[in-house]
């Protein structure tokens, strides 16, 4: 039987009449929901911490995906200071002898060049050649953005580094070691960040980060998720971990605890960012033990970024505590090394008030805070780099700074007078004005390395020099 048109009309009216008080009723539900969600956000309570984490999560995500498109956007690629590249000065008198080993944000990659600038050995390994399911991190950046942030170079040829991803969070991305020709030894992709320190038996100190869920009552301020940075103990031999200590855990429990709260405003989902660690030893520990008390030979010293604006401190890792902790003229800085006098030596990256940059090296008495030595930049020489940035006290005196925005390693004398100096010469982007910076650098004495590795290298020399020829 045919039902009437009139009929059809009817109940189809009746369809859309309560299909659209459905739509209505669910977007009722999500408006209601999104005020609901955004009430207890600004007043604190429950669902709080899961609408917090969901848009955070969100945010990430959004960043994530968005810089996968574009690599040059990321902060490995700044805009060139200027058209300048490879070596610029070279005072072979005056510099430190050696070979210089550095890091680009271009690939994880790493290079060793000859005081001319030619490059002898390169060690190349994508994070892709590295990564499987058992890392931490469970979707990978891109290749084009996850690079070494720092290389240790054995005797024998083999490197050991770090793999960081821009534009992710947690952005540690792992530890490997590599054979003279990029092999992969072993791995531990675990969230490895920033630095690590080889020690005189071998065994590695490293810096891990994870997100912590947990609502602190005695520092509340820090509102979960936020992460958490861990110092640990990895075996030179297999990359297993050998011990883990949170740090946040050792403030709260030390005699420092109120220093966790100087975390400023915008530092409060990355509270410490620890970028530097050194375990102390032999003389080393004693030296500075002569300014502070509280360093013991096996106690490790690290730098805290955000908290206060710069701390630096001291672990025990066997009472798994802080036992030292201070703050002085720097700002956000990174790489803390003992020097032989007990001094402290740092790139302060945003410490300088003056003219030629924002950035400085600085000598610092442990004990009473005054800055003995000082290079920064002036009115003919900026030196700037916000981010990143280390430096080395060479045996003749001279520093070896790495001014990482500014793709640049410069040797300078205790005058402050540049003796050697190269910026990387890769460019891309528009009229190809920028270069990718230079993560960390170290001179690297060729009598310290095996006979046969030592050897490789001469060769590979002098085919570059005939090559130039």
């Amino acid at each position: 039987m045919k039902v009437p048109e009139s009929d059809v009309s009817q109940v189809n009216a009746g369809k859309t009449t309560r299909s659209g008080g459905y739509v209505l009723y669910v977007s009722a539900l999500l408006f209601l929901a999104f005020i609901g969600g955004a009430l207890a956000a600004v007043a604190g309570i429950f669902p709080a911490t899961y609408v917090e984490t969901a848009y955070r999560a969100g945010k990430a995500l959004h960043g994530k995906l968005t810089a996968r498109h574009d690599p040059l956007a990321s902060d490995l690629w700044p805009y060139a200071r200027a058209n300048a590249a490879g070596l610029l000065t070279a005072d072979y008198e005056r510099k430190h002898s050696g070979f210089t080993l550095f890091t680009t944000g271009d690939g994880a990659r790493a290079h060793l060049i000859a005081p001319s600038g030619a490059v002898i050995h390169e060690w190349k390994r994508p994070y892709s050649g590295v990564w499987d399911k058992s890392g931490a991190v469970r979707a990978p950046m891109a290749d084009n953005q996850v690079y070494f942030r720092k290389a240790h170079l054995y005797p024998n040829g083999d490197i050991l580094v770090i793999y960081e991803g821009v534009g992710d969070s947690p952005y540690g991305y792992g530890m490997a070691r590599l054979d003279r020709d990029s092999n992969l030894i072993w791995k531990n992709l675990d969230h490895f960040h920033h630095d690590f320190h080889v020690a005189d038996d071998g065994l590695i100190y490293g810096l891990t980060h994870a997100y912590r869920q947990d609502l602190m009552p005695d520092v509340d301020h820090l509102k979960p998720p936020y992460l958490d940075d861990f110092v640990v103990v990895v075996s030179p031999d297999d990359g297993r971990m050998l011990k883990k200590i949170s740090l946040i855990e050792a403030f709260r429990h030390s005699d420092y605890r109120r220093m966790l709260w100087l975390v400023p405003y915008y530092s409060l989902e990355d509270p410490l960012h620890t970028n530097s660690v050194r375990r102390l030893e032999g003389e080393e520990a004693e030296q500075l033990a002569a300014k502070v008390p509280q360093a013991k030979e096996g106690r490790v010293l690290l730098s805290l970024r955000e908290m206060g604006n710069g701390v630096i401190a001291l672990l025990d890792l066997e009472t798994e505590r802080i036992v030292w902790a201070t703050r002085g003229p720097w700002h956000a800085q990174h790489d803390v090394d003992v020097l032989p006098n007990g001094n402290l030596l740092l790139f302060d990256n945003r410490g300088h008030f003056g003219p030629g940059g924002q950035s400085r090296i600085i000598e610092v008495d442990a004990a009473t805070g005054a800055i003995e030595w000082i290079y920064a930049g002036d009115e003919r020489n900026e030196f700037e780099s916000l981010i990143r940035g280390s430096q080395e006290r060479l045996p003749n005196g001279n520093t070896l700074i790495t001014e990482s925005q500014a793709g640049r390693l410069l040797e300078v004398t205790e005058d402050g007078e540049i003796v050697w100096e190269y910026v990387t010469p890769v460019r891309a982007g528009k009229a190809s004005g920028q270069l990718p910076i230079v993560s960390y650098g170290q001179r690297i004495e060729l009598d310290a390395l095996d006979p046969d590795f030592a050897e490789q290298l001469l060769v590979n020399l002098q085919a570059k020099e005939m090559e130039s020829e």
